[in-house]
């Protein structure tokens, strides 16, 4: 027989160790001989990222000890971070980037005695030379990508170029011995993708003040005997068209995902149509018109993604298989690996319990390997065998840390915001197996702003909404306007609405939710990261729907952030968000939470990492200054050595206990499992 107890008070086995000892997800995968590698984090361990092995035989081991990092900081979101390739006298050759120091380091894991030796120099200006989107070209010698360089003190004194690194080691020393292979003109590129016969090359590339996500140009240049970009061009395209990520098919067309008819979707354009070697036409129309004129649709008329937002280089949503079918990832809200057939626009999905695949797939023969989760299962390492259809975990299983009957059941839905407009969320309701509210009681509820904003929240399995859920506070992750995953309509919506749309649609699910009886209306606290740290503060200051709030490393003051407070990526985002500052400059004051913290009537939790250089801390200082003596009950805590995002388990439990601490003390539900959180006014 369930025990009554309040909705909030419930004991639960989730504690906030176990939370984070499952936050993050394997990324960036790839083949190496017969086996399955990719990245995992590891927050008992710094937070480092660990480069994963998948042997044949079923184990898994780590190629690098500690404290060795496997990420990259360009774009200070990073992007694909290793390479390996064949040695000739057998075993891989591995060239990976050093978080700390963003050098090259090659290893050979397989050789005795090897240890990590670098490729590449240090640089005296700005936070070192950064490195993404590898390829190792044995034949060359080389290793291609991205290569970031800071040219002086400002976030914004960067260049970006696609360039080669021997990998004899004679460019560790040396900034001179890195071959350039194109210009900086666009000041944001990808990695190159070479042609099947390697005579040609093509990377995707975008310049401010456009994100990647509103308009992006496919680059194309012929592959010189010597190993040189001649001819460089771009594929007709316009500004407001978004290819997010470009392949070679093996029969040598060039495969897009472009947003040229309002979803991504994958666009051929054939060998014949590349191989004239003529840059684009200037009198060309730019748009949607000139992708369909140059491009094929492989499977029109499909309202559902196949691609999204590049927040990361290298990021991968399809993969062309040897057979000439495509391995896609796909769906409208949740997402699906299926297997695309060019010449017919069907799509076979593939069987199984997942309802998100990360952007992250590797191709071995018929086998397709990817990164899924579910709402009963974190983020595995998943294979599909094509000829048989048949699917099964290769890596990092999923095991249940704890009776699978304390998960939330999620619910996806669509509610109505203003204007009768549709507004995507995923509705977590408290459960316990052995608890149960008293008769008549409704339960507290958070709702969750993700980040981004031009992201979206996946529907899957995660501790810490379980953390949350199976103590009797519910969740309610709200895709607001803006999200990706619905087409580009949908994903526009938060243009100049920033701080408006956001807020509004937050403020819709959970009336909405309260109006229904699934929530107490005086109960519901609202709770975000980054971009989600900028919704929650502008709910806190624009209506009175919230008992309390959870801020995470947030943009407080959009006016400073759009000149000199953060990197050079998101540096021009506000002019798409807010509109450009020149013209716009009442909505950044209008909107900013820095400018009306006085509106502030609700409890807060701010939580700042001091090496953030994305959402400084300077920001939540100032903020913090004017909400100062004004009676508002808060606090807040600033983790050394965290940057934008946390990864360290011991920041991880601290901030989520606190996070519980200050509903439990809103919500009026006594806790002892988790230190009082001491609120200064």
């Amino acid at each position: 027989m369930a025990s009554t107890g309040a909705y909030g008070s419930w004991p639960s086995p989730i504690d906030a160790a176990l939370a984070a000892s499952h936050d993050g997800r394997p990324e960036y995968l790839g083949t190496v001989g017969a086996e399955v590698w990719w990245t995992a984090p590891r927050p008992a361990e710094g937070g480092r990222r660990a480069l994963i092995r998948g042997r044949a035989d079923g184990t898994e081991e780590s190629v690098l000890p500690e404290p060795w990092n496997v990420r990259s900081r360009v774009i200070e979101y990073g992007g694909h971070p290793w390479a390996a390739a064949d040695r000739a006298d057998g075993g891989p050759l591995v060239v990976f980037v050093h978080f700390p120091d963003q050098r090259l380091y090659a290893v050979e894991p397989d050789r005795p005695g090897s240890a990590p030796r670098p490729l590449t120099p240090l640089s005296p200006v700005g936070d070192g030379l950064r490195w993404a989107d590898l390829r190792i070209h044995p034949e060359r010698g080389e290793v291609w990508g991205v290569l970031e360089e800071f040219t002086g003190p400002r976030p914004t004194d960067v260049r970006r170029v696609i360039a080669a690194v021997p990998l004899d080691g004679s460019a560790a020393d040396h900034r001179g011995a890195v071959r350039e292979l194109c210009d900086d003109r666009r000041r944001f590129v990808t990695g190159p993708r070479l042609s099947p016969d390697g005579r040609h090359a093509a990377w995707i590339a975008w310049d401010h003040p456009a994100m990647p996500w509103d308009g992006t140009e496919v680059m194309l240049a012929d592959v010189t005997e010597h190993g040189t970009f001649a001819g460089v061009r771009s594929v007709p395209g316009g500004p407001d068209e978004s290819v997010c990520q470009v392949e070679w098919a093996p029969d040598g067309s060039l495969l897009l995902l472009t947003d040229a008819d309002g979803w991504w979707a994958p666009h051929r354009v054939d060998a014949d149509r590349l191989s004239a070697g003529a840059p684009a036409d200037p009198d060309r129309p730019a748009g949607p018109a000139a992708r369909r004129a140059f491009g094929t649709p492989l499977c029109p008329g499909r309202e559902e993604e196949f691609g999204g937002p590049l927040w990361k280089i290298g990021l991968q949503w399809c993969h062309p298989l040897e057979n000439g079918l495509i391995a896609v990832i796909h769906g409208t809200g949740t997402t699906a690996l299926g297997i695309l057939d060019p010449k017919s626009g069907e799509v076979a999905d593939a069987v199984g319990p997942w309802t998100e695949w990360a952007p992250a797939l590797a191709v071995q023969g018929d086998r397709v390997i990817g990164v899924a989760a579910s709402p009963r299962s974190g983020y595995e390492i998943v294979e599909l065998d094509t000829r048989t259809g048949h699917t099964r975990v290769v890596g990092a299983a999923h095991t249940d840390p704890v009776d699978p009957a304390h998960y939330p059941e999620p619910e996806a839905r669509v509610f109505t915001g203003p204007d009768g407009r549709e507004i995507h969320a995923h509705i977590h309701p408290p459960s316990h197996p052995e608890w149960t509210a008293p008769e008549g009681e409704l339960p507290p509820y958070v709702v969750w702003a993700h980040g981004g904003p031009t992201s979206r929240a996946p529907l899957v399995l995660d501790l810490e909404i379980a953390y949350f859920t199976s103590r009797g506070i519910g969740v309610a992750e709200v895709n607001y306007g803006g999200s990706t995953g619905y087409g580009r309509e949908y994903r526009d919506r938060l243009r100049g609405q920033w701080g408006v749309v956001d807020v509004e649609d937050c403020a819709a699910v959970a009336r909405a939710l309260a109006a229904e009886g699934a929530a107490d209306p005086d109960r519901i606290a609202v709770r975000g990261g980054s971009a989600g740290g900028w919704t929650t503060a502008a709910s806190l200051i624009a209506n009175d729907v919230y008992a309390c709030g959870t801020i995470l490393y947030p943009v407080l003051d959009p006016e400073s952030w759009a000149t000199d407070e953060t990197h050079d990526f998101e540096s021009r985002y506000l002019d798409s968000l807010l509109g450009p500052a020149g013209e716009f400059l009442d909505r950044y004051r209008t909107r900013s939470p820095l400018l009306h913290a006085d509106r502030v009537t609700a409890p807060f939790l701010l939580l700042q990492g001091l090496d953030d250089v994305i959402c400084p801390p300077a920001q939540s200082e100032r903020f913090l200054a004017r909400v100062a003596g004004r009676g508002i009950p808060h606090a807040y805590l600033a983790f050394e050595g965290e940057s934008h995002g946390f990864r360290r388990a011991e920041t991880m439990i601290r901030a989520l206990e606190a996070e519980l601490a200050l509903y439990a003390r809103t919500f009026g539900v006594p806790r002892t499992d988790v230190p009082p959180l001491e609120l200064t006014s």
